[in-house]
Order: structure tokens, then C-alpha cells, then sequence
């Protein structure tokens, strides 16, 4: 009973939109599928996507499908899915109705000489226009329907299915049998392969049986209450629709899925129950990048923090090499940055933002001793009451590079990267728990690290990851940075990756896939000979190899003293900038943005020119797209607007 659903349906639903093959109808409230393709072929995917592990069927399973028939012609049959071998016409496993039967198919050599075995259940009336689920469950000899969670009607034939049915080289076809004749012209919402149980128990609990459901694609759900982008450009459905037009009506669950046209500002909308969509909305896309703000800073800047006050506005941290008048605080104002508060810190290099609960949080994590000899970096606490930030938490550090905080199973934790206690690289870094009864970070575990710079904590399903960029070791700057998965209450090594300075991580999601890209910084090793150039190197992207289950290098990408890295994206597109802070000759070097082109990559666009970059932060406002980037060589820092079409 804990075998999970596997979803057939889904497998043939691209992932960048529907083509010519597949459309989307809603019907009675209801999506479903047509299938429309001349080319059986396009509607198939081999069955090893769904048997990862095995290359057998089931003995033992259900199989589910939620469907909507049209007037089936007498002697027509139509299929709803096969599953056959590539070499042969042979239907292995397969389900087919006519107007009054439903068919199961399977092919057993051991039991049948080689001949198809067939199941018939008779009196099963479908070609009603109306939404059914069926439940087939197989088990040996005994076959048993259910329709829309009725009595179970039940066969039991002497060829019992077989129990080593082998899908080697075999295809799931949705909708045919490998060939236009016998296609099926309905709706279909749902099929779902269930192994090693009956689901019928799982499906039959809600009170609409004929639309009850275990696995449906994403496409075929409801429209989200408050999409994160316009579901319904992607996939766009087909059906009887009402369109009001005028002014502005109501959008309740009786008006859902009922259009609504506003003639004055050529504006059409979607009523989802809740909340008029908007059908019309163009993607962006980045056309050129152009210089919006100079931001004169205190000193020269080592990293920045652009974050949001809920209720209060959008700010950005400075985090800066001098003190006095040590880093500051700027608000975005009438749509610039204008200085808002000077913080003392002592050879800050980066500030970190977080939350916990309704407390709100800046960390800065300082370089230097302060002026008593004193080493440790700074936790300070928004005042509501002040409308600033002040001193919460002080916390020994030695020349601490960056925080970075994260949650996990509720609570909360702040890790810091420790660079060098003296001359010595190899030391601890230090993860820290919020203890909720004293309201203070405690020590929870420590992490050894060499010259480190930066951590980066990220989650891959339930599991929680944190990576270390190790820097420098005292010799050498190849050396091995860290991936560590968080088990057992503790961070444990999953990865080792050879990084030559590593500055950065910044990890990144585009579609279902996984990167984790690496700045690195310089190539140096005291017992090797000095290379042409220590700054011009690589600096490389990863991907998450599910079943490798760890990251394996995607691309290289030439960079110049590469300092950070950080993804954003425009409309529908995906991008990287790196900070190139120095070629081994001069600082004013060309920052990149590079765009993600699937096949290709990620290919350069934009040479962006910089003094010295040392961080980059992307950001929205109401105006527009930012790029906001800090130079450690000066001190300003320049806010870039990013133009659209």
C-alpha cells in the first residue's frame, strides 16, 4: 500500500507547453485531455521511465482512469493505453472499450502459447457525455471493475496474469496501439498505475466518485488562486465559455471560468473562482542593460544585501571595507537608493537578511578586530518602535566572510564562514541553532574549513544541503570545496567538488532541473610552477544527476577573478551574472551576463563593465528589473536597469 501512484498520463505532457498532439478541453467544470495526434508515435514514452528500478510489470496492481467518452460507433474499439514491445505488434499490457464492453488486454507467453489473453467485462456503459473513473484491479486470475465507486463487478478467467511479464524495450502508447486505427476520441483526466495494490479503498473517500482522482497532471488542476506566472499561456483549454463585457464584474465560484472582456484597456481576463487573470499578459524579455544610479558608498564595498521590510520598503546593505564611518543602509526612495543608516563594523564583507517568526534580522559578518582587539561580527535587530536596526547578538568570529541562515524542520540556524584565525586557513566554521527560550544563537556544530568565503544552504525535495567554497588551504588554492546533507540531525560530507579559490556558490532551478555553479577566484599552488596567469580560469556550473545522485560538471565558463555569481530571470528567461573583479593586469574588467539557451547553455549577451567586482544582487520594484553590483577597488556602487520588450 505505500508503492507510489505511477503516472502515466503525466509522462507525455511536454514540459514547455502542449504541441499538435494533446489539447486541453474543460467540460462540466472539469479538464481533460484529446488526444490529436496523426503520429500514434508522438503520444508514447519507453516504460523505463516509469520502471526505473525493475523490468517487470507487476504481478499485482490497479489501474485508474478518469474519462469522458463520445458515442462510440458500434463495432469501433478505441484504446486508452498499450504498453508494447518495440520489435513486435504484440500488445504486452493494454485497455480498449467498445460501446457497451471494456476490454483488458495482456500477453502471457507461459500460460497462452504466445496468444494475447483478453478480459472481457460486459455491461459497462461509458458513451454517456458524462465524467467516469474506472478501477481496474488485478490480482492472478481475478480481475475486478469499479465505476464511479460502485459495486465491483468481477471476473476470474483461467490464464492468470503473468507474474514475470517483462517491459524490456517496451513503450507506453496513450491512446492508440501504435497506429491511427482504433484511436481514442475522447476526454481523458487521469491514468494512473497503482502496483501491488487495489485502489480502490484510496480512490472511493470523496463524495464526486465519477471525478474522484489519485494522480492528475499539473495542467489539469484548477487555476492557483494567485499564479506565479500565467499558467494558462502555457497550456491554454478549450471550452464553453461566457464573456461579460463592461466594467469590472464579480469573480466568485459561479462566474469561474467565465471571461470577462475590458474593452477600454484591451484587457482579457479569466475568472479562477477568486480572482480575474489576466490572458493577455506579454512575457519580457531583456533587450539591453543600462546605468541607472551611481551610489556613492562609504568606502569600497565588499558585498551587498537588497531585502525587503514588509510594511517599511526595499533597502540594501553595504557591507564596507573602512571604519570609520564603518557600512550603511540605503532605502529605496522615490526609485533611487538614498543613504538611511550608518552601522560601525570593521572590515565588513558581506550582510545577511533573515526572519524568525515575526523578528527581523541583519547580520554582518566582520573582517577585522574592532578598535579594543576585539573579534566578532554582529547580529542586529529591526526596531519597530526606532524604525532602524540595532545591536542584538555579538558572536566571536575570526575573519568571518559570510552568514547565511536557514530553516529546517522548523527551526531556525545562521552559520558563519570562518576565513583564517591568524596565518592559519585551516580552521572551524561554525553553525549556530536559535534557541527559542533565550532567544539567542547557540553553537550546534562545527564544520572544518580552509580559507573559506562563502556557504550556500539549499533543498532538494526534503532534503536540506549546505555548501562551503574553500578558498585557500595556507599552500595551495586547489582544493576540494564541500557539499554537506543534513542526516540525523547533523550536516554530514555528500560531495567533494576540486574548486582552485572558490569564492562562490549560488545554486538555481530552472524547470525541474537542479545547478549549482562555483565562482572561482585564482589558481595558485606554492609547490607547482607559476602559471601564465593566475585569474584567467574557469569557473564552472553543476548539475544534480538524480540518479548518479550528485552533481557532475554542466559547463565551463572562462571567468577573470571570479567573485560571485548570481541567477535571475526576465518574462521567461534565465540568466547568470558573474563579477569579474581582475585579469592579472587591471581591475576594469567586463562583468558578464550570460542567458541560459537550453542545448547550448549558457551563452554570454552582455559585457558589462566594472572596477573590481566584488557582488552582485538582482531585485524588482514596481518600475522595473535592477541589477545592483558593489566594487571592492572604489567607492561606488552602480545600480543597472534592465530593459525590456
Amino acid at each position: 500500500t505505500d508503492l507510489r501512484p505511477l503516472d502515466i498520463l503525466a509522462e507525455v505532457v511536454p514540459a514547455n507547453g502542449l504541441g499538435h498532439s494533446m489539447r486541453v478541453f474543460q467540460v462540466q467544470g472539469i479538464r481533460g485531455f484529446q488526444l490529436t495526434a496523426s503520429r500514434p508515435r508522438a503520444l508514447s514514452f519507453p516504460a523505463s521511465r516509469l520502471f526505473i528500478h525493475c523490468d517487470h510489470f507487476p504481478e499485482e496492481f490497479s489501474v485508474i482512469v478518469t474519462l469522458r467518452v463520445l458515442n462510440v460507433p458500434t463495432k469501433r474499439n478505441e484504446y486508452l493505453f498499450t504498453l508494447m514491445a518495440e520489435e513486435s505488434h504484440n500488445v504486452l499490457v493494454g485497455l480498449r472499450y467498445s460501446p457497451s464492453k471494456l476490454h483488458f488486454l495482456f500477453w502471457s507467453q507461459e500460460h497462452s502459447n504466445g496468444w494475447q489473453t483478453r478480459v472481457t467485462f460486459r455491461n459497462v456503459s461509458l458513451s454517456d457525455n458524462q465524467w467516469h473513473t474506472l478501477i481496474l484491479a488485478v490480482s492472478g486470475q481475478s480481475f475486478s471493475l469499479t465505476v464511479d465507486c460502485n459495486d465491483p463487478s468481477d471476473v476470474v478467467v483461467e490464464t492468470p496474469f503473468p507474474n514475470s511479464l517483462s517491459v524490456k524495450r517496451a513503450s507506453f502508447y496513450l491512446g492508440n496501439r501504435r497506429r491511427r486505427k482504433g484511436l481514442f476520441t475522447g476526454l481523458l483526466r487521469q491514468l494512473v498505475l497503482l502496483p501491488g495494490a487495489d485502489a480502490t479503498p484510496r480512490i472511493c473517500t470523496s463524495m464526486n466518485f465519477k471525478v474522484t482522482t489519485l494522480s492528475v497532471p499539473a495542467i489539469l488542476h484548477d487555476l492557483p488562486m494567485k499564479p506565479a506566472s500565467n499558467e494558462v499561456l502555457k497550456y491554454p483549454y478549450e471550452t464553453d465559455m461566457k464573456v461579460t463585457l463592461g466594467s469590472r464584474p464579480p469573480c466568485t465560484r459561479h462566474e469561474k471560468a467565465h471571461f470577462w472582456f475590458n474593452a477600454s484597456q484591451r484587457g482579457l481576463y479569466l475568472c479562477n473562482g477568486s480572482t480575474w487573470i489576466s490572458m493577455l499578459e506579454a512575457k519580457k524579455r531583456l533587450d539591453y542593460v543600462e546605468e541607472y544610479q551611481n551610489l556613492v558608498t562609504n568606502s569600497e564595498t565588499m558585498g551587498l544585501e537588497v531585502f525587503t521590510i514588509p510594511k517599511v520598503g526595499l533597502f540594501a546593505a553595504t557591507a564596507n571595507r573602512y571604519t570609520p564611518p564603518g557600512s550603511a543602509i540605503y532605502k529605496w526612495t522615490d526609485g533611487k537608493f538614498v543613504p538611511y543608516q550608518n552601522i560601525p563594523t570593521y572590515q565588513a564583507q558581506s550582510w545577511k537578511y533573515f526572519t524568525i517568526g515575526k523578528k527581523i534580522f541583519l547580520a554582518v559578518a566582520n573582517l577585522e578586530q574592532n578598535d579594543r582587539g576585539q573579534e566578532y561580527s554582529v547580529i542586529y535587530k529591526w526596531s519597530h518602535r526606532k524604525e532602524k536596526f540595532i545591536t542584538y547578538q555579538r558572536i566571536t568570529t575570526h575573519s568571518a566572510r559570510d552568514w547565511e541562515a536557514f530553516v529546517i524542520e522548523g527551526e531556525a540556524f545562521l552559520a558563519v564562514v570562518n576565513h583564517r584565525e591568524g596565518n592559519n586557513h585551516n580552521i572551524d566554521s561554525v553553525i549556530y541553532r536559535w534557541n527559542p527560550r533565550t532567544g539567542l544563537f547557540e553553537t550546534n556544530q562545527t564544520i572544518p574549513t580552509s580559507g573559506a568565503y562563502d556557504w550556500e544552504f539549499f533543498t532538494i525535495g526534503p532534503y536540506s544541503f549546505l555548501a562551503v567554497a574553500n578558498t585557500f588551504n595556507g599552500t595551495s588554492t586547489k582544493i576540494y570545496s564541500h557539499i554537506y546533507v543534513w542526516l540525523s540531525g547533523s550536516f554530514q560530507l555528500f560531495q567533494s567538488i576540486l574548486t582552485f579559490g572558490a569564492a562562490d556558490w549560488e545554486v538555481f532551478h530552472i524547470g525541474d532541473r537542479v545547478f549549482l555553479a562555483v565562482a572561482n577566484s585564482h589558481s595558485y599552488d606554492s609547490g607547482t610552477s607559476v602559471p601564465s596567469n593566475f585569474y584567467a580560469i574557469n569557473s564552472s556550473i553543476y548539475e544534480l544527476n538524480i540518479t548518479a545522485q550528485m552533481f557532475v560538471k554542466f559547463q565551463d565558463l572562462l571567468t577573470y577573478s571570479a567573485l560571485d555569481w548570481e541567477f535571475f530571470s526576465v518574462g521567461d528567461d534565465s540568466f547568470l551574472v558573474v563579477a569579474n573583479s581582475f585579469d592579472g593586469f587591471t581591475f576594469s574588467v567586463n562583468s558578464i551576463i550570460y542567458r541560459w539557451q537550453g542545448y547550448e547553455g549558457f551563452v554570454a549577451v552582455h559585457h558589462l563593465p566594472t572596477v573590481g567586482c566584488r557582488d552582485w544582487e538582482a531585485f524588482n520594484t514596481t518600475e522595473g528589473s535592477y541589477l545592483l553590483y558593489s566594487s571592492a577597488k572604489e567607492p561606488l556602487s552602480k545600480v543597472l536597469k534592465l530593459k525590456t520588450t
